[in-house]
């Protein structure tokens, strides 16, 4: 049985009066069913432009114009507007970054839950406002029964956006895309509803596409991590893999950036300097050339490829130092992670 979603050579531009940009390039991965995959990033890196392109909702001026989408063997790309609604909100489902610009605010919160159910579910509108107190009790509102006749400028930014998290529930859906979903969130509310997407994954098999700066998060709840820069993925392997042997220099950097408990209390945590390029003015050959500590001539003119770089399980990495001329460095540049 195949991959529940398979990307393939994702590219997505998006167009201007000055000309188009490349924000999504080269972009491949697979999920199965029940498996979590987190893609890490800085902001502008791609990752919220490639799950928009999954679930088909970008805006008027981003197109994709390369690669493949298929969902359950169904290429979504292929789909009319009104089929990949069909889907939407039903097999597939978002929980958006910012809830306040999701929500409809002129209609109540149980009238924005019930209407997925009342689509694609066939529920009376009884128990679809049944389904929906519940919903909201599950995800941590309190006064789920009064939440559902309050309107959403009413709600504090974390209760909305735990109403949209029931939104993308409502319809237990196959594939889960949830876009930074516990931001707005308290730290006890955030692990109830990271709780909340682990047991959905396991019990249903949903699988989640998880975009995320914390990388305590996907330590949390990633079967697998794809890193992204610049709008292409640098590196991606087994979330253990990944966090015990890191090898892209951009993942370096990231894992050097997380504080440590027992650290020295006057050690300074390390950045990576200068920021990611705009869309508009790639660099030829590496994209993370400017920021590398271990840029060679090669990075400048060539453009890397993802490649497997291990024997004992999937590690794709984008860098040169892992081409079989650069062994010795790559060799010395693992042990000083590790160490």
């Amino acid at each position: 049985m195949g991959s529940l979603l398979q990307v393939r050579g994702l590219r997505t531009e998006f167009g201007s009066d000055a000309g188009s940009a490349v924000a999504v390039d080269e972009v491949s991965f697979d999920l199965d069913r029940g498996e979590t995959i987190c893609l890490v990033g800085e902001s502008g890196s791609g990752k919220s432009v490639t799950a928009l392109s999954i679930m088909g909702l970008l805006p008027r001026n981003g197109r994709v114009t390369d690669g493949e989408i298929r969902f359950d063997d169904v290429s979504l790309l292929d789909l009319s507007e009104p089929e990949m609604r069909e889907n939407r909100g039903n097999s597939l489902a978002m929980i958006f970054q910012e809830p306040m610009t999701s929500l409809n605010p002129v209609l109540t919160i149980g009238d924005q839950l019930t209407e997925g159910m009342l689509l694609h579910l066939g529920l009376s509108r009884q128990d679809a406002a049944k389904r929906a107190v519940e919903l909201l009790e599950l995800v941590g509102v309190p006064r789920a029964e009064q939440i559902v006749r309050d309107y959403p400028h009413r709600l504090s930014g974390g209760m909305r956006q735990r109403v949209m998290i029931a939104m993308a529930l409502s319809c237990s859906p196959a594939l889960l895309v949830a876009d930074e979903p516990t931001t707005a969130l308290d730290v006890t509310i955030q692990a109830q509803i990271l709780a909340l997407m682990k047991r959905l994954a396991a019990a249903s098999q949903t699988a989640t596409i998880l975009i995320t700066h914390d990388l305590g998060v996907v330590a949390e709840m990633a079967d697998k991590v794809a890193v992204m820069y610049a709008g292409q993925v640098v590196e991606e392997a087994d979330v253990f893999e990944l966090f015990d042997h890191p090898r892209h220099p951009y993942t370096v950097g990231l894992m050097k950036s997380i504080p440590h408990l027992g650290a020295d209390d006057d050690a300074r945590l390390e950045s990576i300097p200068g920021s990611v390029p705009a869309l508009a003015n790639m660099p030829s050959g590496c994209r993370f050339q400017d920021r590398c500590p271990s840029v060679m001539d090669r990075c400048r003119a060539e453009r890397p490829d993802l490649l497997e770089t291990s024997t004992t399980g999937k590690h794709l990495v984008r860098c040169f130092l892992y081409s079989g001329e650069q062994a010795a460095v790559r060799d010395e540049t693992t042990t000083a992670v590790a160490s």
